[in-house]
């Protein structure tokens, strides 16, 4: 994990890399994962989804080459998604990485023919939910209980964004 903090250390004044993520990106999104989730997801859990043909997944790099310091993994069907995880390298929040990465992975979304996109954020995960609220989510649902946490469950806020025909 120190790598990719280091590769990360400082931002140049270009604009970051969005494109598809890899299967070469599995090691890099389970660690992102790990430090972003208190049950993070394996190298192999990644790999199982970057082969799989109904989930779409950007990274977001400094450089083409370099490893990832942000990602978004959603699952679809039929004419819906669902953000399945999104990921900031710690040292990397607050900079408006996730926003951008959620902008273009919805535009590829959109061009797949999805007319809804869903989620669950953990209720405290007040970033996150001001994130998707400023990106047109509604809430429309709450499940108690719903995540396993260091000091025992939180619930989960379903959200939804209807997208746009293109």
């Amino acid at each position: 994990m120190s790598s990719l903090y280091d590769l990360w250390a400082w931002w140049p004044r270009a604009e970051p890399v969005l494109d598809r993520a890899a299967m070469g990106d599995a090691r890099d999104m389970a660690a992102i994962h790990g430090a972003s989730f208190h049950r993070g997801w394996d190298v192999q859990d990644f790999e199982t989804m970057l082969v799989d043909r109904s989930i779409l997944a950007h990274a977001l790099r400094r450089r083409a080459t370099q490893p990832i310091g942000a990602f978004v993994v959603s699952r679809l069907a039929a004419d819906e998604a669902e953000i399945l995880t999104i990921a900031v390298l710690p040292r990397l929040r607050g900079r408006g990485f996730a926003g951008q990465l959620l902008d273009a992975h919805v535009k590829d979304l959109m061009r797949a023919g999805i007319a809804n996109l869903f989620l669950e954020v953990e209720a405290e995960n007040a970033p996150a939910l001001k994130l998707y609220q400023r990106r047109g989510f509604s809430i429309i649902g709450r499940r108690r209980g719903y995540y396993r946490t260091a000091t025992g469950t939180a619930d989960a806020v379903m959200m939804r964004k209807v997208l746009p025909t293109i």
